[in-house]
Parts: structure tokens; C-alpha cells; sequence
């Protein structure tokens, strides 16, 4: 970027964490407006498949039972078109606030085909042209519909990481710098961008979505993204599945209290939402069921619960609509985690 770019950088990201925190005050006074079981529904993503919304994601967004959806171009997508309708019927169902969300990187990974570059994971040019294709990217996602994009891949990639083809080029400097770009280009560009995998994927040499991975990589040079997406006002970071046993000899990353909220929400000072990864993970399941996970995620001091599996919420929302009823503590926490919510959808539907 060059001189006035940065400095401007610097004043949308101050003026964008100034905002959140505003949402964030406004938001724990309508929080209480909801019942509890509303509450626990904003902390829940849903997911379903087909190219249509079925009456049973109409009634989950009418109830406010669930926050939003997830969506996926092979299950769900179509041409522009379809997109516009499909997420217009899901923002009607949603009162206008419907959590959107896709996984758009760029390259293979594209949810909206018509959106994002169609080669390189993501944007392995200079800052400037990083910043230039996130803006244009979260135009292409607004205009399908889509008001979350669960990018850029924050991590920094060791030898053999499987994060390699998923990363941004350069050390853990160039990777903060690019990650800071795009978290700015895609707010320029109409979506809510989120950072990942935190606090950092870059030294695993096995995807949690296909099975457990431990990091015993000195976690310091991973954290240096995070920190810049945060210095640039990022709405959401998502959560690792990996073991970090320098951090948390007991549980995975998203699990974590020490890493979630000591580390994440008071050593670096994030104040959106903090989002799991897909509970359907193999890295997941082999220490649980996902309303357990679900309700360790929350405990540590996640926000929001990402399912990918379509029949996942029937399982977990019950689940912790019990826990909710029973104990105090973990109400508390559903109540923080929604207002942070809210918060989120307050900013998107400025």
C-alpha cells in the first residue's frame, strides 16, 4: 500500500472498532428483549441441503432459533440469479437479519462461482492488490447475497503444512500485512470478513477435518496475522480444531478457555464474534458428540457455533437450550455470546 492507502487503512480501522464496540453496548441492552430460547438460537449456524430453502429453515429464521446459514456451491449454489433469490428468501425469513455465510477463498475454493479469483489461494500479490481483489470479492458476495465470508486464511505455513496452497505468500509479516488487507478490502467491499485458524494452523500436517492434529511449533509467529486482522477491525475469527499443548495440555483449541478467552479476548484484545470451525470435524468427534463439543465451545467462550451438517442443529440446539435452563453460569455466557451477535448483524445491515 502506499502512504495514503495505510494511513487510511488506519482510519476506517479505528472508526470500524469504535463501531463494534457501540453495536456491542447497544446489543446487551436489546439482548434481554429475546426469550432464552431465541438467545441460544443466536448462537447456532445452521445448514441444509438443496438449491431451495425448506419450510424447516423458514421456521428455525422466523423463530430466531437460529443465527444464519452456511451455504456451499455444490449443495446449495446456482447461477446469480438463484443466488440473489435464495439468500433473499432466507433474509426474509431471518426479519432482515440472517447470518449469510460462505467460504470463499478464491481459487478451488469458491462457494459463488461467478465470485473471486479463479486462480492462487487467495491473492498472492502485493498488499495493494490483495486489498483491490477482497474489495471486489465482497462486492461479487453481496450482490449474490451473502453478508459473511469465512476468509482470509490467516495462518503461517511450516514445511509440509497442509495449509500451504491455503495461505497467503511471504514470513509471518508479509502473511499479517496481506491478511490485514483483505480483512479491510472485503469490509470495503459490503461483507464481513474472518480471520482463521486461530491461533494459527500454519505448522499442522493434518486437516482437522479429517482427523486430529496437534501444533508444537512455538505458537509466537502465528499470532502475528491474527493480531493485524484485529488491528483492522476483523468481525469474526474462527476457531482451530488443533491441540496446542504449550497453550492447553487438555483441549483443542476451540475448546479452550485458556486460548479462547484468555489468549484471544484479553491478551489480544478481540472484541467480535469468535466462531468455531465446522463441530462436524473429524478433529471434533474424536473427543466427542457435537452438542458436547458445542457446549465446551461455548464455555471457553465462543460466540457462534459453526454446523455443517444439516441434521447437526436438531442434536445440538436442544442440547444447549437444557443447559441454558439449568445453569446459570452457561445462560450467562449464551446471553454474552448473542449480544455479540446481534452486534454483528447490527453492523451488516448498516
Amino acid at each position: 500500500m502506499g502512504a495514503g492507502d495505510e494511513g487510511g487503512s488506519k482510519g476506517d480501522a479505528a472508526a470500524q472498532t469504535t463501531q463494534q464496540q457501540r453495536d456491542l453496548e447497544a446489543a446487551r441492552e436489546v439482548v434481554d428483549r429475546l426469550t432464552l430460547r431465541q438467545q441460544v438460537g443466536q448462537v447456532t449456524i445452521s445448514s441444509f441441503p438443496g438449491t431451495t430453502r425448506p419450510e424447516y429453515i423458514r421456521r428455525r429464521l422466523r423463530a430466531r432459533e437460529t443465527a444464519g446459514v452456511i451455504l456451499f456451491g455444490a449443495a446449495n449454489g446456482g447461477d446469480a440469479a438463484h443466488w440473489r433469490r435464495l439468500t433473499r428468501s432466507l433474509r426474509e425469513a431471518g426479519h432482515g437479519r440472517t447470518l449469510v455465510l460462505v467460504d470463499q477463498k478464491g481459487g478451488d475454493i469458491r462457494a459463488v462461482e461467478h465470485v473471486g479469483p479463479r486462480v492462487g489461494q487467495p491473492f498472492q500479490g502485493a498488499p495493494a492488490d490483495v486489498r483491490r481483489v477482497a474489495r471486489s470479492t465482497g462486492q461479487g458476495l453481496q450482490d449474490a447475497g451473502v453478508n459473511v465470508n469465512l476468509a482470509p486464511v490467516a495462518d503461517v505455513p511450516r514445511a509440509g503444512s497442509v495449509m500451504a496452497t491455503r495461505s497467503f505468500a511471504g514470513d509471518e509479516r508479509g502473511i499479517a500485512a496481506r491478511t490485514r488487507a483483505a480483512v479491510r478490502g472485503m469490509l470495503d467491499g459490503g461483507v464481513a470478513p474472518t480471520a482463521k485458524h486461530f491461533p494459527g494452523l500454519g505448522a499442522a500436517t493434518v486437516n482437522t477435518d479429517d482427523g486430529p492434529a496437534t501444533i508444537r511449533a512455538p505458537i509466537a509467529p502465528d499470532l502475528v496475522p491474527f493480531r493485524a486482522a484485529i488491528a483492522e477491525g476483523v468481525p469474526l475469527v474462527m476457531l482451530s480444531h488443533a491441540a496446542y499443548p504449550a497453550l492447553d495440555a487438555d483441549r483443542i483449541a476451540s475448546q479452550s478457555r485458556a486460548i479462547v478467552t484468555g489468549l484471544l479476548r484479553r491478551k489480544l484484545g478481540f472484541q467480535g464474534v469468535i466462531v468455531t470451525d465446522s463441530l462436524e470435524a473429524a478433529a471434533v468427534l474424536a473427543r466427542s458428540g457435537i452438542a458436547t463439543a458445542a457446549e465446551r465451545s461455548l464455555r471457553a467462550g465462543a460466540d457462534l457455533i459453526l454446523m455443517t451438517g444439516s441434521a447437526s442443529w436438531n442434536a445440538v440446539y436442544p442440547s444447549l437450550l437444557r443447559i441454558a435452563r439449568r445453569d446459570r453460569v452457561f445462560r450467562e455466557r449464551v446471553r454474552d455470546a448473542a449480544a455479540r451477535v446481534l452486534a454483528l448483524k447490527a453492523q451488516l445491515a448498516r
